[in-house]
């Protein structure tokens, strides 16, 4: 995908769909470069369509960044689907909070997966709702305590943080922007950004994604 630099920029939709307005350079940021597939949706369009993909959620699901954008993420349901699952990450859309769970999909070629989902709120400057990040990982059935063991792996990352770093992370999962972060905690944005940047590069993290990933799985 071409990085958009305005969010008037238009972006190519999946066949049967209408463009969509690509997102600005920073929320591309969020997940380009994670290792982890990672996607944005934009709630304020109807149906709460994608407006971005990373190469890792094309690597994992065989769908290309032509075939997802303009879509609800649903496209990756299927007749396996468990519908009270479904129900829990329409709940926490619903009421904007981050939500976790393993959940069976499927790719491109019909093969389903279990996928551990992550969909956590995005807010603007004035604490309203501007995206949603998802991510996925897939669990595999030769790693059937594969989730249990990024809890606690994640649970223990954070423990290396200290109390304002935690603060911060807490925040930041929450969805909140730096300039917001910087407000509840009374703190200079330049602080936080300092935080967010010490903290990023202690638990070896390469995007905001994946920050809010490790947060939301140690039950934060």
């Amino acid at each position: 995908m071409e990085p958009a630099d305005t969010a008037s920029a238009q972006t190519p939709a999946a066949a049967g769909s209408a463009p969509v307005p690509s997102p600005a350079r920073w929320v591309l940021d969020l997940i380009e470069a994670s290792p982890i597939a990672s996607v944005v949706s934009d709630p304020r369009l109807p149906d709460n369509p994608l407006v971005a993909v990373n190469q890792a959620f094309v690597d994992l699901t065989g769908y290309s960044q032509e075939e997802c954008v303009g879509r609800n993420c649903r496209f990756l349901s299927g007749s396996g689907t468990e519908p009270w699952l479904s129900d829990k990450i329409k709940e926490g859309v619903r009421e904007h909070r981050p939500v976790l769970v393993e959940i069976l999909n499927y790719k491109k070629d019909g093969s389903p997966f279990r996928n551990a989902v992550l969909v956590a709120p995005i807010f603007d400057d004035r604490e309203e709702l501007l995206y949603f990040l998802g991510s996925q990982v897939e669990v595999r059935d030769d790693e059937p305590n594969m989730g249990m063991a990024r809890r606690e792996r994640a649970a223990e990352m954070l423990k290396t943080l200290s109390p304002r770093q935690l603060e911060v992370t807490t925040l930041v999962a929450s969805g909140l922007r730096n300039k917001e972060v910087a407000a509840r905690l009374g703190l200079s944005e330049k602080t936080v950004k300092m935080h967010r940047g010490l903290v990023m590069e202690k638990l070896g993290l390469k995007t905001s994604a994946d920050l809010v990933r490790v947060a939301v799985e140690a039950g934060i």
